[in-house]
């Protein structure tokens, strides 16, 4: 044995003589099967998916008929699981999908999780959050930031569905979870239940004062038609390499994200578009608005259509292709802000 080698070994075995040693006193040193501290680039056990809608629809239907929705219960969600995780969809949020029968009432509470919800199929819910009070409709997007009280209630005739995100997972691992139940089902509405919207909905224009404080989104609701209105006069743009047509929720208070942790996105992916591979620091979750496409994510491929989820793990290599004639529309939430919040945000496009 060289001279080299032998060292190596007296060190190796001087590490595992100290490790039963130091861990009764709380302590450890690194030891030579310890998995690697450092690696050259992000290593996710999060795994890329790919959710159907036909299988999802058909089991919504059936949670819909056979699950209560009794006053301070659990929501009716079917949470979109990753395998590859404990816990939550991508390592920071998790993604649900909510089913609300006619008549029936998500009673208030409130959690120090920020969530928001995307509604996918149906009208006539309205929700209240700390005392302002929407309309629900298809394509909107409704906050509800971190410790505001919400309730939905349900005055449609047909089954709502909407998309449910929380940074739950976010806050499990921050050891952050708070949780109020409200006293009663619902909470009381403001003498101004539109207020917010009221001051910031226009987009362009605001209060005259002083602005909110950047973080603080004063927001709570952005409807469809505002933002197919933006993605039309985006298609006038030069194309994004990897996403074609895409724009982001921003805070009109300062102009970032719509909430602190999550970014929302919205895109479109015309007839013939061959994106760019590229990767990028956080995960993201797209459900697809409508149309059909194909996602290539690392060395899998995912063919989707109208009503599909795609999960994409943190640096994974993606690459999106419409090869239909019509276009394809895509909501997209990602935990990019947090990167960017950290200055740790990378970004890698293929030339």
């Amino acid at each position: 044995m060289t001279g080299t080698a032998a060292q190596a070994a007296d060190d190796t075995a001087a590490r595992l003589r100290l490790r039963d040693e130091l861990a009764r006193s709380g302590l450890k040193i690194a030891q030579p099967d310890d998995p690697p501290l450092f690696t050259r680039v992000p290593e996710s056990s999060m795994r890329p998916m790919h959710w159907r809608w036909a299988e999802l629809e058909a089991f919504l239907q059936e949670l819909g008929q056979v699950l209560d929705l009794r006053p301070g219960g659990d929501r009716r969600t079917l949470r979109l699981a990753n395998p590859g995780l404990e816990y939550g969809t991508t390592p920071t949020f998790w993604a649900s999908i909510q089913y609300i029968n006619p008549g029936e009432v998500a009673t208030a509470h409130r959690h120090t999780p920020d969530a928001f919800r995307f509604v996918m199929y149906g009208n006539g819910c309205r929700t209240t959050i700390d005392g302002e009070n929407y309309s629900m409709s298809e394509g909107d997007l409704v906050l509800t930031p971190n410790w505001a009280w919400h309730d939905h209630l349900h005055h449609g005739d047909e089954p709502m569905i909407w998309l449910d995100v929380l940074d739950v997972s976010l806050i499990r691992k921050l050891d952050n979870t708070f949780f109020d139940p409200y006293p009663e089902d619902v909470q009381p509405v403001g003498e101004q239940p539109e207020k917010s919207w009221r001051e910031f909905g226009s987009g362009l224009l605001r209060p005259v004062g002083a602005a909110p404080a950047p973080r603080h989104n004063p927001l709570l609701v952005y409807s469809r038609e505002q933002a197919d209105a933006a993605l039309e006069l985006a298609k006038g743009l030069d194309p994004d390499p990897c996403d074609d047509v895409i724009l982001e929720y921003q805070n009109p208070a300062g102009g970032g994200p719509a909430l602190p942790s999550m970014s929302m996105k919205m895109q479109v992916l015309r007839p013939g578009f061959q994106g760019v591979t590229h990767r990028h620091s956080g995960s993201k979750v797209y459900w697809v608005v409508e149309g059909a496409g194909t996602s290539f994510v690392g060395d899998e491929r995912f063919d989707w259509g109208k009503g599909d989820f795609v999960a994409v793990p943190p640096w994974s290599p993606v690459r999106h292709v419409n090869d239909h004639d019509t276009e394809a529309k895509l909501f997209r939430v990602d935990d990019s802000p947090l990167y960017r919040t950290l200055n740790i945000y990378h970004e890698e496009i293929a030339r």
